[in-house]
């Protein structure tokens, strides 16, 4: 999974950012690390992942989101992924594929893993609600609530080795926090009882209406790369 700096060059080319480029990449240093070989997941553990997925198709708690939605948006990707990427809820696309990530927010979400050496399918992706909010609203606090207990057991399933936390929403709701996003970015954070690292950075969303920061996203994706090879390397 390493890449090149000929690459590198393009798919951040793709998300605007090509003058980054020369301070973090050559030809001569791999950008990423290979994926552990990780074997099949035993069939208790499959079983967990069916079961939640059912709990989440099953679920009525929200009664607005449930009158709106077209189906759940449960998660996807690869189950023992290293590297959890967390939003914070469906949008339209989502809505009617039933997969997170995939209008122009989820293009460029993948350009920016490819940016780093990961394929779409190498990482997991999830989101703080698996519903949609009419008319792409905030989620409200009392939904977050209603669907935590759902990436609780994905986060416990997947036991990452670090989470990328992916906008205002999914921040707040992960660290329990108001601070604004500015000022969380920059700093590996700890989350949960097993003090997973976490970093934080823009929604994809939000640098397609705010060019200028794409470059700031590529100093968190950067970071993501340096802590996963220390991870790694421990």
């Amino acid at each position: 999974m390493s890449l090149n700096a000929e690459q590198a060059q393009k798919y951040l080319a793709a998300m605007d950012i090509p003058v980054w480029l020369p301070k973090f990449v050559s030809d001569t240093t791999p950008v990423v690390m290979e994926q552990e070989m990780i074997p099949s997941l035993p069939t208790n553990v499959e079983t967990k992942w069916d079961s939640l997925v059912e709990q989440v198709i099953a679920c009525c708690k929200c009664k607005e989101l449930v009158a709106n939605r077209s189906r759940t948006v449960f998660g996807v990707g690869n189950r023992n992924a290293q590297l959890l990427v967390i939003g914070e809820a469906p949008g339209a696309d989502e809505d009617r594929q039933g997969e997170p990530f995939v209008g122009r927010a989820g293009q460029l979400l993948n350009e920016m893993l490819k940016a780093i050496g990961f394929k779409r399918t190498d990482v997991y992706i999830a989101n703080i609600l698996k519903c949609r909010p009419p008319n792409n609203r905030d989620p409200s606090l009392e939904e977050a609530t209603c669907c935590e207990p759902f990436l609780l057991q994905q986060i416990e399933l997947i036991n990452p080795k670090l989470i990328l936390s992916v906008g205002r929403i999914s921040a707040h709701n992960l660290l329990k926090t108001q601070i604004q996003i500015g000022k969380l970015r920059g700093k590996v954070h700890q989350y949960g009882e097993k003090r997973i690292p976490l970093i934080v950075t823009y929604h994809p969303a939000y640098l397609l209406r705010s060019l200028s920061q794409k470059a700031e996203a590529w100093k968190d994706l950067q970071m993501v790369l340096k802590l996963l090879q220390q991870l790694n390397n421990k």
